[in-house]
C-alpha cells in the first residue's frame, strides 16, 4: 500500500491513520511507472539524487491519483473530489504500483546508493513486495465496520480536513456533498462483492453501522431538528467567511439541497444493504470462518507485526507477559496498601469515584484540560529525552459526538504538511466511565508527546527523505513507539502518583492481553463472550472498554497483535545498545537513532541500531 493510499484511508476511515485498516490490495493511489523517464543510475554519478528525485515523481503522481490525500497533505487541488473506489481503477492502481517496482529494480542498482538511498530502496521493494502478496487478498478487507468506514469517514473527512477559506473552498465543499453519493455507492458494491464471496463481519456489527450512517442524516435539513453534523460544519465555515449574507444564505442553502437530494438517498440506501446483509451474516466472530481466512490472518499478522512471527507464538508471548505485568501490578497494590486480591484491586480501580470524572460536560472539559496540562509539564521535560523536536504544534480535542459511539478511546491525526492544521490528540469522551483518570497520564503520552506526535511529526518532517517514506508507515513500529512512549518516562521521574504507574501498566497489560484476545478469536476460535470474559478477568478495565476492544479486534485481525511486539523490539534494542555502550550510551541519541529516519519495519530498525552501535565503538577506539 502507497502512502497516498495509507493517509488517505486514514483520513476517510474516522480513526488515526495508524488505526486505519485495509489490506495492501486496497491502493488505488500509485503512480505509473511510465510517468517517469529517470536515466539508469550507472550513467550518473549522482545516482542518490536521481533515485530520490524518481521517488518524488512516483509520490506526486500517487498523489494526483488521491484527491482525498491531496486534501490531507493541505492543498486545495481537486478540492471537490473522493477518491475512486471502483474495482477497475484499484487494478490499474495495483498494475502501475507493480510497474514502478519493476522499473526501480532494473533502472537502479542499489549498490551504487549512498545508506540512506539504500534504505529507501529497501522499503520501496518492501512495500511493492507486501502488496503483491496481499492482491490475492483484495476482497478481504471490510469496507464496513463499527469504527471505521466511508459511512463515518465522509462527515469525518469533510468536518475535519475540508477548510473553508474563501467561497471557492465552499463551493468544493457543497461539489464534495453531490460527488459523496458516488464515492458511497462505490464502496457498497465492494462490500457487497465481499459479501457475496462468504466475506462479512459477524452479524451483530450490521446495528452500530446502522446507527452511525443514520446518525449521519439525522437533524436539519433532513428533519426538524437540530443541524445534522455536516450541516453544521458547512454553516460554521461559511459563516466565518468575510462574504454578504445573502452569499451566505445561497451557499447553506445549496448545501441543503445537496445534502436531502444527493447525500440522504446514498446512505438510505446504505442502510438497506446493511439491513439486507444482516439478516444471513455469520454468526462466529473471528476471520478464521470466512474463505481462505486462516492464511488470511497469517498474511495480516506478518504486515502488523512485520515480523514471521506465527499466532502461536504470539499467543504464548501474550500470555507471558499478562504474567509478568500482574506481578508488577501487585507490587503497586502492596504499596498503597491495599488488601485482598489482584481481582479485587482491579474492582476496586473499576469502580471507585475517585478515579473518575462526572459524565457531565464539566466533567469532560475538566479531562481535556488536565490532558492538555499533562502534555505541557512532558514538554518542558523534552530536552532530557530528544535531541530532535516537531515544529507542529500539538491540541487536545473531544472527538466529534456524531461519532463517539463508533469511534476508538483515543487517537491522533498528524498535523497537515504545511502548518494549515495542528497534530490533534482526539479523546472519546461519550461516557467518562470508560476514561479513568489513573491512564490518563500515559494515555497523553501514547498519543501526544512524547508518543504519536513527536514520531509523526518529526517523520513528515524530515529533510532529505523520500516523501513516501514521510508520509507511510509500519504498525508495529509506529504503534510500538505510542506504547513505549507510555513507559520510559517512569525513567524520567513521571508517574510519581502510584494510582498513575498503575494505570500505566494497566494499559501496558491491556496491550500484553490483546495478544491473547486476537490471536484467541481468529485463531483459536474463540467466541466474542470468551474474549470478553478474558479481558474481564485479567485487567481492571470497565467494561464497557471490554467490549468495545473486544468489538475491534474482531473486525480488524491481527493490528491489535502489533503494539505489543513493536514496543518490546524497541525497548529490547535500546537496551542492547545501553549494554554495548555502557557509559557512552545517550538515550537521546537512541531515540534519534529510532526516529531520524521514519518508519521502519522490525528488522530494518535492528539493524540501524546495530549500525550505530558499531559507528559509535569505532569512534570511540
Amino acid at each position: 500500500m502507497s502512502a497516498a493510499t495509507t493517509i488517505a484511508l486514514a483520513a476517510c476511515s474516522g480513526e488515526t491513520e495508524d488505526d486505519a485498516i485495509g489490506t495492501a490490495a486496497n491502493n488505488n493511489t500509485e503512480a505509473t511507472a511510465a510517468a517517469t523517464d529517470t536515466p539508469a543510475a550507472n550513467d550518473n554519478p549522482d545516482a542518490a539524487q536521481q533515485i530520490n528525485a524518481w521517488f518524488e515523481e512516483t509520490f506526486e503522481a500517487g498523489v494526483a491519483r488521491s484527491p482525498m490525500t491531496q486534501t490531507f497533505l493541505g492543498r486545495k487541488t481537486n478540492y471537490g473530489e473522493w477518491n475512486d473506489a471502483s474495482p477497475e481503477f484499484a487494478e490499474e492502481s495495483y498494475r502501475l504500483s507493480q510497474a514502478d517496482l519493476a522499473y526501480m529494480r532494473d533502472t537502479f542498482d542499489p549498490e551504487t546508493l549512498p545508506e540512506s538511498e539504500q534504505l529507501s530502496y529497501e522499503l520501496f521493494e518492501y512495500d511493492g513486495a507486501r502488496e503483491a502478496e496481499g492482491w490475492q487478498w483484495r476482497d478481504h478487507g471490510y469496507t464496513f465496520a463499527p469504527r471505521s468506514g466511508p459511512h463515518m469517514g465522509i462527515p469525518s473527512f469533510l468536518i475535519n480536513n475540508h477548510r473553508v477559506d474563501t467561497v471557492e473552498d465552499a463551493e468544493a465543499y457543497l461539489s464534495r456533498i453531490r460527488n459523496a453519493a458516488e464515492y458511497l455507492d462505490q464502496n457498497a458494491a465492494n462490500a457487497r462483492r465481499s459479501y457475496e464471496m462468504g466475506v462479512t463481519t459477524p452479524r451483530w456489527t450490521y446495528q452500530p453501522m446502522i446507527v452511525t450512517s443514520r446518525n449521519v442524516i439525522t437533524g436539519a435539513p433532513f428533519d426538524d431538528g437540530a443541524d445534522s453534523p455536516i450541516m453544521a460544519d458547512f454553516r460554521s465555515k461559511v459563516d466565518a467567511l468575510d462574504i454578504s449574507q445573502e452569499e451566505k444564505n445561497r451557499l447553506v442553502s445549496e448545501a441543503e439541497t445537496a445534502l436531502t437530494e444527493s447525500l440522504a438517498p446514498a446512505y438510505e440506501r446504505l442502510i438497506a444493504m446493511f439491513e439486507e446483509q444482516e439478516t444471513t451474516a455469520r454468526e462466529t466472530d473471528g476471520v478464521w470462518d470466512v474463505p481462505g481466512g486462516s492464511e488470511y490472518y497469517a498474511y495480516m499478522l506478518r504486515g502488523y507485526t512485520t515480523t514471521d512471527m506465527t499466532a502461536e507464538e504470539i499467543h504464548d508471548l501474550g500470555l507471558a507477559e499478562v504474567e509478568r505485568i500482574h506481578g508488577e501490578m501487585e507490587a503497586i497494590m502492596a504499596e498503597v496498601g491495599f488488601e485482598g486480591t489482584l481481582q479485587d484491586f482491579f474492582e476496586f480501580m473499576r469502580t471507585d469515584s475517585q478515579f473518575y470524572y462526572e459524565n457531565t460536560d464539566e466533567g469532560r472539559e475538566r479531562y481535556l484540560s488536565e490532558a492538555t496540562a499533562l502534555i505541557d509539564t512532558m514538554r518542558e521535560s523534552l530536552p532530557q529525552m530528544f535531541n530532535t523536536f516537531p515544529e507542529a504544534d500539538l491540541v487536545v480535542r473531544r472527538v466529534e459526538e456524531f461519532r463517539e459511539a463508533s469511534a476508538g478511546k483515543a487517537f491522533y491525526q498528524r498535523p497537515a504538511p504545511n502548518g494549515s492544521r495542528p497534530g490533534v490528540y482526539y479523546a472519546n469522551l461519550r461516557d467518562m466511565a470508560d476514561m479513568p483518570t489513573y491512564q490518563m497520564e500515559a494515555l497523553a503520552y501514547h498519543e501526544g508527546i512524547p508518543g504519536h506526535h513527536m514520531q509523526l511529526a518529526i517523520m513528515q518532517e524530515l529533510e532529505g527523505v523520500p516523501s513516501f517514506r514521510r508520509f507511510g508507515g509500519y504498525t508495529a513500529y509506529t504503534e510500538g513507539w505510542g506504547l513505549y512512549s507510555e513507559y520510559f518516562p517512569v525513567e524520567f521521574g513521571f508517574y510519581d502518583d502510584p494510582y498513575s504507574d498503575f494505570g500505566r501498566l494497566a494499559m501496558e497489560l491491556w496491550r500484553a492481553c490483546r495478544l491473547v484476545v486476537d490471536t484467541g478469536l481468529h485463531h483459536h476460535r474463540w467466541s466474542r463472550q470468551e474474549a470478553v470474559d478474558y479481558l474481564a478477568e485479567n485487567t481492571p478495565n470497565p467494561q464497557g472498554d471490554i467490549v468495545n476492544a473486544i468489538d475491534r479486534y474482531i473486525v480488524y485481525p491481527g493490528q491489535a497483535t502489533a503494539y505489543m511486539i513493536g514496543r518490546n523490539e524497541i525497548l529490547r534494542l535500546r537496551e542492547m545498545a545501553r549494554e554495548e555502550l555502557g557509559d557512552d550510551f545517550d538515550i537521546r541519541e537512541y531515540h534519534d537513532v529510532v526516529l531520524r529516519q521514519g518508519a521502519l519495519p522490525l528488522s530494518v530498525l535492528e539493524r540501524r541500531v546495530e549500525n550505530w552501535i558499531a559507528a559509535e565503538q569505532a569512534g570511540a577506539e
